[in-house]
């Protein structure tokens, strides 16, 4: 019943969202289709394959206790980096136009990426050292002679199951 109701509402919002379009001017609507295909374009082709390859490579190169924070932080790095496009350089900057606050948003950039690695460092080395002291008090390796009877058995060594009740 809620995927009903969740389904019905995303229509209501697509539906009003089309008619909110209607209202544009024919090419406003097309440039909002060829930025739309735009964005469908860079995000398959471009932005995903790096993604997956930036994956891919550091998890062959870091440590599985630093995947988690590096993955965060670099997910958080390229949302602020997103989000600082259009104010990075003040492009509505002038006298008549109050609605850019006047600040300086590279230095804001710069801080919050800081800001989120120095964070993920410290994380991950606290992770490190939980790891390292709880890694201490564990096996290295299987028993003596656990190892050579697993290795022994096949996956038809089976016994039998007891009768049903």
């Amino acid at each position: 019943m809620i995927r009903v109701l969740l389904g019905a509402a995303g229509l209501a919002l697509i539906a009003y969202g089309a008619v909110l379009l209607l209202d544009n001017p024919f090419p406003t609507l097309l440039r909002i289709v060829i930025w739309a295909a735009a964005g469908v374009v860079l995000h398959d082709f471009v932005f995903a394959p790096l993604v997956a390859a930036f994956g891919y490579a550091g998890r062959r190169i870091l440590p599985k206790v630093w995947w988690v924070p590096v993955g965060v932080a670099a997910l958080l790095s390229v949302t602020l980096l997103l989000l600082a496009i259009p104010v990075y350089d003040r492009p509505g900057a002038k006298p008549f136009n109050p609605t850019v606050v006047d600040r300086d948003y590279p230095l804001g950039l710069w801080l919050s990426l800081a800001l989120v690695w120095v964070c993920t460092l410290a994380y991950g080395g606290f992770r490190c050292v939980l790891a390292r002291s709880a890694g201490q008090n564990t096996p290295k390796s299987l028993p003596v002679g656990e190892d050579e009877v697993v290795d022994q058995q096949r996956a038809g060594h089976v016994d039998r199951q007891p009768p049903p009740v």
